[in-house]
């Protein structure tokens, strides 16, 4: 039996929608709608993990948990290894889930999900596809792909990440979504190494894992949540969200 912990990286650095994870949606700020849906998975703990002490209040305010880190980390992983060493300096927590904090339409049935892959003990990794059924996606770099074999109803080993349109030939297409269950050693395995080739190449952090040989599974949800990268999106999300009130 594993023991979850959550963990939401939340910066305010962004080019495209700065000051993004306050940005409000319906009264709430983003940050707080993705900590809500992430405590709503009951898998376990959940905290924000952050370098602004706007962010920290304001999920504070919202009786969530929030935990200061360094304004340097290169990568959300970064940012998640060090919040689990403050929270969990013993280890007691065995997975650390990582849910990006500009998903806040994402299902809680979703980040239950993620963990799924887990309870194999040759995986490291777990993470989330959704079949693609918008011919754009299907060509889109902003759309990365995940090529993977399947292995159980329901979930695939990963192979490769792109943001290319493959595999080639007839047969679905998966998008990834870029939550992650990492075992805990597993994490810190992962930010010890140093970016890989192809993670240059391509820009997707993921391949520096399947680079060094650790092995990731999918599990294939019904539903893809659009991340909130620009105005549009975030108006996107606000439609959703009113809609689905």
């Amino acid at each position: 039996m594993s023991d979850p912990l959550i963990l939401i990286p939340a910066r305010l650095r962004a080019t495209r929608l700065p000051g993004k994870p306050l940005a409000d949606i319906h009264g709430e700020p983003m940050i707080v709608r993705v900590w809500r849906r992430a405590v709503a998975a009951g898998i376990g703990p959940v905290a924000v993990a952050t370098d602004s002490d706007d962010i920290k209040a304001a999920v504070e305010a919202a009786g969530g948990v929030a935990v200061m880190t360094s304004a340097e980390h290169p990568s959300g992983s970064d940012r998640i290894k060090e919040a689990a060493d403050i929270l969990d300096p013993n280890g007691l927590h065995d997975v650390i889930v990582n849910v990006q904090g500009d998903f806040p339409t994402l299902d809680p049935i979703a980040i239950a999900a993620s963990i799924t892959p887990l309870a194999d003990p040759a995986v490291q990794i777990a993470t989330l596809v959704g079949l693609i059924t918008d011919e754009e996606e299907k060509t889109a770099p902003s759309v990365v792909k995940m090529i993977g074999s399947p292995v159980a109803p329901g979930r695939l080993r990963a192979l490769y990440f792109t943001r290319a349109t493959a595999p080639y030939g007839e047969g679905p297409l998966y998008h990834h979504v870029g939550i992650y269950a990492y075992r805990r050693r597993a994490l810190d395995r992962f930010v010890s190494l140093p970016q890989s080739t192809l993670e240059k190449r391509e820009s997707l952090e993921q391949l520096r894992a399947l680079e060094d040989g650790m092995r990731i599974d999918a599990m294939i949800i019904d539903h893809v949540p659009r991340g909130v990268d620009t105005p549009p999106d975030l108006d996107r999300a606000r439609a959703v969200l009113k809609t689905s009130a």
